[in-house]
Parts: structure tokens; C-alpha cells; sequence
């Protein structure tokens, strides 16, 4: 593998802070690299210098092929497309029409990120970029660089607006579509799921220094614990958060307990004595006392947004009784209707018809997308604004200050005394739910709470989320905080109805690509064509939003008898192909296991296992379609 970029003793002091000491790394062609850190620590800064965008003070960096080698792009927090641009001139550039239509990776960047080849879901490509919304901008660029494909792809928050389903397609399109010999990705990230499905190596960025680490989120974790046991710095073994997240890791979500990486004698080790993250009868139990049987219940809600002809039914004829103690997290696609779902809970819109229940003692606290609340306390002090809610609360079954739990959520003493007007978004996001929280609610409401959080942030408020007893509602895309805080999800798909996940977001995504799947199938039955052609949102990606109008359309079948017997047959042989890759795909993560230390055997052991990944997609993906076959 050859050095793409590398730099050598790099400093870079912005006032009084060392934002880059002495850092020495490299990227080499192949590396999908994930940079985390605290807010304001320098990651950003370090993809501008490996761009070239940003001069350091001192040291060297050196690019494969010298100054007019390799290609980079970078993808910032503030690009600026030309508002004259159409989407056509903004994506894709002069490039003639016969090539990006005849490249399967430029198609499935504009069915991932636009919603099909002909960008319907930002209004097709010759629309202009003038009037785009922000997140609807930043897909384009996003998609501009994916397009352009340079050697070395910087990206900073590429996840940021993309909800779930698009988050899924760009870990996807980063670890399958785009490797090849000769080119790299470095992003930072805030999402930890999307850091697990993407990184081969993690870079953390902190106080100057850039640390390495081998694998996603979950090597990342288990690495940062297994360093502070051998340095001997972890006091109390039951407080650290890290060994905490690394419990989470092994004992939660399956999606990972059955993907090891490393060494899994060791992470058994660390956290042989770590409790659950929350003993959840017991929370249960406490919110009972404090709720009664009743919490809020929506029965037979209709809400409609918008004027005749336009009207749009985000809620239909909806049935939701939320219990003690209940702990739901609700995912769906853009403008489906999850804030209004909330809204509705909460009483702050009004019902076209059914009604709403609420529990005798219930009480309500809401965080919206909103920080403008804090708008009256610009000139206050942070612990002022906290201690005007209240100096005391009670979390489990603990009293702690207003300062202790702003500490905890990422507010040291020193930055306590700051000004909230100098506050960063995800400092103002931070002292919201602070001051949330100290109202002591008994049903809490969060949405899209992880916006403009570090991973260290997170990790904090999902920790005080353990610990806290009531009814739980939180709107996510962060698909790891909804499998983290909450015991159960619930789907909005567009529809109008309000469904449960058992099988949790995977399900979902499933449902996602069926959803699609019928819809396209539907169009190829009404429009008399053979349907699948490359001019239409093809393969139901998972980063295709819904139809305009929001509602999902049923497709007629018209598969004769002896069509839906050969796909009942091709269901059956294609699940014993899975039954047979789920065996081989265990017996290669027990190898990993016990060759961790034989990084030559890791290698080729993780190129055998994504080769499986890889044929079982592909299977499933062919036993979807033969499932839309037999209804």
C-alpha cells in the first residue's frame, strides 16, 4: 500500500491553544479512516491542513506525486455551490450524459443521495440550487464529490442531514462502491454506527495529539479501555464511561455482539464486573410510582398539515398508548411526521380528529430542534442559567447539584462560567437539555437530541439517560442512540400509520426497501414498462426518500400462479444460501478471534468475511424481490 499524504511534525497554535502538536501521520490508499473528538478540538482544522487549505506553523507534508499529484476533495461544514448552478452543472459537471449514465457508481450516487438518476427528490437536474434548502445543498455537494471520485476524499459530518436510510447507503457506498487500488477516505463523524460500518482505522483528536486506533467505533472503544487498564489510571471501574459503552457494545445490539473484531477474551475482561447500562424493571417499577397507570395516549388521531388541494395526512386515524416507564424510540423518513407525532403527544398542535389522554401526574418536558429559548440568557453565566431551573435534582436514585449534572454533560467547572452567548450549537444543545432535565419531568421528549453532540457528549447523555426513571420518547436518525436508550421503536414510513419494530432499525430498513421496491414496480405496471430500467430510482437504495405526496402507494400484483411458485422456490433456496453464509460468517469472526494478534491473518480473514457480507446483500436483496413476487 503506497502513502498517499503524510504529515511530519505538523504544529499548528491558534491564540494560545495548541490545536495541532507535533502530529506525525499518514494515509495510505485503501484506508477509510473515521475522525472523532471533543467539539472544538481540531478535527476540522486537521482535514483543512491535510487539503491544503490551512498552512501550519512548523513541520512538513508530503503528497504521492508532489504538488500536482494525487486528487483531493473535501467536503466542509460550509461549501458554497453556485445558486445559478442547475443540479446537473452542481453534481455532475460537464461529464457527457452516455458517461455518467453508463457508470453503475455515478448512478448509485444519484439513486442514494437525490433519489434516482434524474435527482427527483431535489427536483430534478435542471433545477436550479438557488432556492435548495440547507440540508438539500449539502447532499448536492456531498454527491458533487462522490461524482468526482478524487484519490484522497476528506469529509467533515458527511452524515449530517441524511437520516437514516442515507446514512446506511454512504457506509455502504464508502466500503463497497468506492475502494479501489490507489485512493482513501478520511471523515469525521459523530455517528458511531456509521464510524463502525465504514472506518478500517480511527483517528481520535485530542488536546493536539492525534491517536490511532485499529477498526470503528467498537475497536476504538475497546482499545481507549484496555489502554486505561494496562496505564493503571481507571480509579473506580464501575464509573468509567468508556467500560460502560464497551459493555453496551457486547452485551446490546446484535448487529455488533456478532461482529468481533478484536480481542474478545479481553473485552469479556473489562467488563466482567460492569452491571447493565440500566436495570430496566427497576426504572419501570420507580416510573409506576411516580405516573400511575396513566401516561399520554393518542386514540384515534388524525393530524393533516397544509391547504386544500395541497393537504397532506401526516397522522391517520392513529391508536398510541405510552406506558410507565416505557422507553420508545421513533424513526422514519424526512417530513413522515415524527415532530408532528411529538407535537401531537405533547398537545401543542390541535387534532383534525381523535383525542388526546393525559395521565393525572404527568409531566411533560420537550426538547425541540429549536435552541432560540436560550435567546433571554445571552448575557448570563452557564451555571446561572442552569441554577435558574433548580440547584438540586434527583437522578435514579441520587440527589446531585445543577453544577454535577452540567458537569456531566460536558460543562467543567471553568466553561460553567462562560457566557451562553459564547456558547458553541452543541454547547446551547447541551444546556437545553441541562435545563430540561432539572425540571424533573416524568415524561421526557427528545427531538433529534444528538445534533451538534460529540461522541464524548453522547456518550454522557445516554449515560444520564440510563439512569433516569420515567417515559421515554426520542426522534432520532442516530440509529446507535435509539438502539442505546431505547427498548422499543416505532416507524413512520410516509404513510400515515405508525408501526412497531420488533426486528428494530434493520427491520425498518428492510420495510424502507421493500416500500421502494413496490413503488417502482407499481410505476413499471402503470407505465406499461419492464420496471428495474437504469432511468428510474432502480434497486430501491436506501437512501431514496419517499414519493412527493408522502403516502405510500400498494402496487397491483400481476405475477400468474406459476410465477409466485418459482419465487416461493427461489425464497426457500435462497434461505438455506443464508443459512449456510450465517454459518460460514461465524466461523470466520471465531478465526478472527483467535488470530487477533496476526495482523498478516487478520487481513485475509476480513477480505474472506466481506466477500460473504457482500454474497449475502446480494441474496437478500434477491429474496426481497421474489417476496414482492408472492405478496
Amino acid at each position: 500500500m503506497a502513502n498517499l499524504i503524510s504529515l511530519e511534525r505538523v504544529s499548528l497554535v491558534f491564540g494560545t491553544s495548541h490545536v495541532l502538536d507535533d502530529v506525525s501521520l499518514g494515509v495510505l490508499t485503501g484506508d477509510r479512516i473515521g475522525v472523532v473528538g471533543v467539539n472544538g478540538g481540531g478535527k476540522s482544522t486537521l482535514l483543512r491542513v491535510m487539503a491544503g487549505l490551512q498552512e501550519p506553523d512548523s513541520g512538513r507534508i508530503t503528497k504521492q506525486g508532489g504538488a500536482d499529484g494525487i486528487r483531493i476533495g473535501m467536503l466542509s461544514q460550509d461549501d458554497a455551490l453556485d445558486p445559478e448552478w442547475t443540479i446537473r452543472e452542481a453534481v455532475l459537471g460537464d461529464l457527457p450524459e452516455h458517461v455518467w449514465a453508463g457508470d453503475p457508481r455515478i448512478r448509485d450516487v444519484l439513486t442514494g443521495l437525490l433519489g434516482g438518476i434524474e435527482a427527483q427528490n431535489v427536483g430534478g437536474l435542471d433545477s436550479r440550487v438557488g432556492p435548495k434548502s440547507g440540508g438539500e445543498r449539502r447532499r448536492l455537494a456531498l454527491a458533487r464529490l462522490l461524482v468526482a471520485d478524487p484519490e484522497l476524499l476528506l469529509l467533515d459530518e458527511p452524515t449530517n442531514h441524511l437520516d437514516v436510510e442515507g446514512v446506511a447507503w454512504l457506509a455502504d457506498h464508502l466500503a463497497t462502491k468506492r475502494p479501489r487500488p490507489g485512493n482513501a477516505t478520511v471523515a469525521i463523524t459523530h455517528d458511531r454506527w456509521f464510524l463502525d460500518a465504514y472506518a478500517t482505522l480511527t483517528w481520535e483528536v485530542e488536546g493536539g495529539k492525534v491517536s490511532a486506533f485499529e477498526g470503528g467505533y467498537a475497536a476504538y472503544v475497546l482499545a481507549k479501555a484496555e489502554r486505561d487498564r494496562l496505564a493503571g489510571v481507571v480509579a473506580d471501574r464501575r464509573s468509567n464511561l468508556m467500560r460502560k459503552e464497551l459493555a453496551w457494545l457486547r452485551r446490546g445490539a446484535p448487529a455488533r455482539t456478532s461482529k468481533p473484531k478484536f480481542r474478545i477474551e479481553a473485552a469479556n475482561a473489562l467488563i466482567a464486573d460492569e452491571p447493565a447500562p440500566r436495570n430496566s424493571v427497576e426504572l419501570a417499577s420507580f416510573a409506576s410510582r411516580r405516573l400511575g397507570k396513566d401516561v399520554l395516549d393518542l386514540e384515534d388521531v388524525t393530524v393533516s398539515v397544509g391547504e386544500p388541494p395541497h393537504q397532506r395526512r401526516l397522522l391517520d386515524h392513529v391508536t398510541w398508548r405510552l406506558a410507565p416507564g416505557e422507553r420508545v424510540g421513533i424513526i422514519g423518513v424526512n417530513g413522515a411526521g415524527k415532530s408532528t407525532l411529538l407535537r401531537a403527544l405533547t398537545g401543542e398542535i390541535p387534532l383534525d380528529s381523535g383525542r388526546r389522554k393525559v395521565g393525572k401526574t404527568v409531566a411533560i418536558a420537550h426538547l425541540t430542534q429549536e435552541v432560540r429559548e436560550l435567546e433571554r440568557f445571552e448575557q448570563w453565566r452557564v451555571i446561572e442559567a442552569i441554577e435558574d431551573v433548580k440547584q438540586w435534582t434527583t437522578l435514579g436514585d441520587k440527589e446531585i447539584s445543577a453544577s454535577q449534572l452540567a458537569t456531566r454533560l460536558g460543562f467543567p467547572g471553568g466553561r460553567q462560567q462562560s457566557r451562553v452567548g459564547d456558547l458553541s450549537g452543541g454547547e446551547r444543545r447541551r444546556l437545553q437539555l441541562t435545563r430540561l432535565l432539572l425540571t424533573e419531568p416524568n415524561v421526557l421528549i427528545l427531538d433529534e437530541p444528538t445534533n451538534d453532540l460529540d461522541i464524548e457528549t453522547l456518550t454522557s447523555l445516554e449515560d444520564v439517560l440510563d439512569g433516569w426513571a420515567g417515559t421515554l420518547v426520542v426522534v432520532s436518525h442516530d440509529r446507535y442512540l435509539l438502539e442505546r436508550v431505547a427498548d422499543k421503536q416505532l416507524a413512520l414510513l410516509g404513510d400515515g400509520r405508525v408501526r412497531e419494530l420488533p426486528g428494530g432499525v434493520e427491520e425498518y430498513l428492510r420495510l424502507r426497501h421493500a416500500a421502494i421496491a413496490a413503488q417502482v414496480a407499481g410505476a413499471s405496471a402503470r407505465t406499461g414498462s419492464s420496471g428495474g430500467s437504469s432511468g428510474g430510482p432502480s434497486g430501491g437504495s436506501p437512501g431514496t426518500a419517499p414519493a412527493a405526496d408522502g403516502i405510500r402507494q400498494e402496487p397491483t400484483s400481476t405475477a400468474n400462479p406459476a410465477q409466485v411458485r418459482e419465487a416461493r422456490k427461489s425464497m426457500a433456496r435462497i434461505e438455506k444460501q443464508l443459512s449456510r453464509l450465517q454459518e460460514r460468517e461465524e466461523r470466520l469472526h471465531g478465526d478472527m478471534a483467535e488470530k487477533a494478534t496476526d495482523p498478516a491473518a487478520l487481513a485475509d480473514l476480513n477480505t474472506k468475511l466481506q466477500a460473504v457480507v457482500a454474497e449475502r446483500e446480494e441474496l437478500e436483496l434477491e429474496w426481497l424481490e421474489a417476496a414482492e413476487v408472492v405478496g
